[in-house]
């Protein structure tokens, strides 16, 4: 390829991804605080959510800060009364994005009633008042309440619990659309992937959200997807065609490729400007669950396409680790490496939340008040975090790979 072409390659993929980042609704220098009950204190959707920008937008610097407090309602709880919390666990952070999700605890786990269902919007507005108040150009993503599973065994209750969560998941969408926020359904499309889930494995769909309130790890990523499409998420990590016949790189979106050859077996170098979101496919409750809905089409895809292949069964290594075994015909549509297993910076990100909760729940928050010097603790804690987060950065970078595609014996 010619200095020229090479020059013009890097400028269409430096727009496109540049595009890509302008149209997602993250922004460099945001802070995200994710606010809400049990389901977010789980801390999965919401990591989940964390490393998909981390890997999906390297480049950019959003910092994630984890609020949610199990058994709380739109009036607190066990972290306290709505005030302190909001003051403490999201003012205090000054963020430009803040996640609500409440109404699990909320609706009692009963049929529908009026009276409580007027606590809930009543609550609800003052959250939103309250946050608006302290924090004028905060952009607020209000969340329907992920669903009670009423999908894989029989409601406990005529209508079941679910259809409650559902009128007040239209509360919150209208009071998106009246105060101008930004909305984003965990309910709906966790619902139809547990059904589908449950019609190609019973017995194993029931797992994805085990005590039917609070999600698997499987149950969570699908609703760190519909959180992140409210977002506009691209599905793109990359797209890259290689032509075993010139030995050339027909196509490299948001990625570079270099170095193709065919001396002994085709191979050439690669560089993704992203990595694709880490799943956990030996997990038989997460494949299903993943499997069950569009995750994959929607938010993962790394394509790699070879094309020009003589027919027969191939082998594809990375980095001189084999990733899989294919055909020609296979590689000639291409591959979605995201359904593989590849490198991961998920576990640093659940290191530096592991750090930011024990700082805030077993030393900030239960010691307050009581005469001890917290702030030296405080500051390693946070220290320790920004060394995790450092790592978790580096981690995320683009780094140049080899790629083998060899002929099987």
């Amino acid at each position: 390829m010619s200095s020229k072409c090479k020059l013009l390659s890097c400028l269409v993929l430096a727009l496109s991804s540049t595009a890509a980042a302008q149209d997602f609704s993250l922004k460099n220098g945001d802070t995200v605080v994710f606010y809400g009950d049990s389901i977010t204190d789980q801390r999965l959707y919401t990591t989940f959510a964390e490393t998909y920008v981390l890997t999906r937008f390297p480049a950019l610097r959003v910092n994630f800060v984890h609020s949610g407090w199990g058994g709380d309602r739109v009036s607190g709880g066990g972290g306290g009364p709505i005030d302190v919390r909001l003051r403490r666990d999201v003012i205090a952070y000054r963020p430009t994005v803040m996640t609500i999700m409440l109404g699990m605890n909320d609706g009692r786990y009963r049929a529908f009633d009026e009276a409580i269902f007027r606590e809930y919007s009543s609550g609800y507005e003052k959250i939103i008042r309250d946050i608006k108040a302290a924090l004028p150009d905060v952009r607020i993503t209000a969340i329907e309440p992920s669903p009670y599973d009423d999908a894989t065994r029989p409601p406990t209750f005529a209508g079941g619990y679910n259809a409650v969560l559902v009128r007040y998941s239209q509360f919150v969408k209208d009071l998106a659309e009246r105060e101008h926020l930004a909305v984003a359904d965990l309910n709906a499309p966790v619902v139809a992937m547990l059904e589908k889930a449950h019609a190609q494995n019973a017995a194993l769909s029931e797992k994805i959200i085990p005590d039917r309130v609070h999600p698997g790890p499987g149950g969570h990523l699908i609703m760190a997807g519909a959180l992140l499409k409210s977002w506009n998420a691209p599905a793109l990590v990359s797209d890259v065609t290689i032509d075993a016949q010139s030995h050339t790189a027909a196509r490299s979106e948001n990625a570079e490729v270099s170095a193709v050859d065919n001396a002994n077996g085709l191979r050439w170098q690669g560089r993704e400007r992203a990595l694709p979101m880490p799943i956990e496919w030996k997990d038989d409750v997460v494949a299903l669950a993943v499997r069950s809905s569009d995750f994959l089409t929607a938010l993962d895809q790394q394509r790699l396409r070879v094309t020009g292949l003589a027919s027969g069964n191939y082998t594809l290594k990375i980095d001189g680790e084999t990733v899989g075994a294919f055909t020609a015909d296979q590689f000639g549509q291409g591959i979605n490496l995201a359904e593989y297993p590849t490198a991961e910076v998920h576990k640093l990100t659940l290191q530096h939340n592991s750090i930011h909760f024990a700082r805030w729940r077993m030393v900030q928050v239960p010691l307050d008040g009581q005469g001890f010097a917290l702030t030296s603790a405080e500051t390693s804690l946070d220290s320790l975090e920004e060394q995790i987060l450092a790592a978790q950065r580096i981690a995320a970078q683009p780094k140049v790979h080899q790629y083998e595609v060899v002929r099987a014996p």
